[in-house]
């Protein structure tokens, strides 16, 4: 079965405007973090609002039942609960959430640094040379003391690394989007 023209360059069109909103995206968090952060945490809320509603629906009317019927419920409650405060106050949701995960971030790399350290420390014999695996747990912890000591400035820098990647994602799709154009007027 053959792909028209048609077909082919509504996919080259529609591949190229992934790649536009990928790069309004990418362009928006890099040049405003904050900002991006903000409708980030917003969306966030939007989705638990979602997910509570029809988990609830779910349950109710939808024969979802499982188990723990009760739990699913308190569950699903809470998700649009969170939600619904996340909409209500969102620079407090997003200063709290930020700083949450932050936390959470920060935490789980000092484990696993300290966990790589001792790990290696203690089976120093079945390594030929323990320090690129020492000096890859000290850079955990440290990675972990910055999220822990300043995590709204880490949060911002992983919005701006995560737009500038969205830039380059957008790249990659014109490149995609123009050869699947040119495809289509080869046929």
């Amino acid at each position: 079965m053959s792909i028209s023209s048609k077909t082919k360059r509504r996919f080259a069109l529609a591949t190229a405007l992934r790649g536009l909103l990928m790069l309004l995206a990418g362009v928006y968090a890099v040049i405003w973090p904050i900002e991006a952060l903000a409708v980030l945490v917003l969306f966030g809320g939007t989705l638990l609002i979602i997910d509570g509603v029809l988990g609830l629906w779910s349950l109710t009317f939808g024969g979802g039942k499982s188990g723990n019927y009760w739990f699913d419920v308190i569950a699903n409650a809470a998700s649009l609960i969170l939600g619904i405060l996340i909409l209500i106050s969102p620079f407090l949701a997003t200063i709290l959430t930020v700083t949450v995960m932050s936390t959470i971030t920060g935490l789980s790399a000092l484990f696993v640094g300290v966990m790589q350290i001792v790990v290696v420390v203690r089976e120093r014999d079945t390594y030929a040379r323990i320090w690129p695996v020492v000096l890859s747990g000290i850079s955990y912890v440290l990675l972990g003391l910055v999220f822990l000591l300043f995590p709204v400035l880490t949060a911002t820098v992983a919005v701006m690394i995560g737009g500038i990647l969205l830039i380059v994602f957008a790249i990659g799709l014109f490149g995609w989007a123009w050869r699947l154009y040119r495809r289509s007027k080869e046929a």
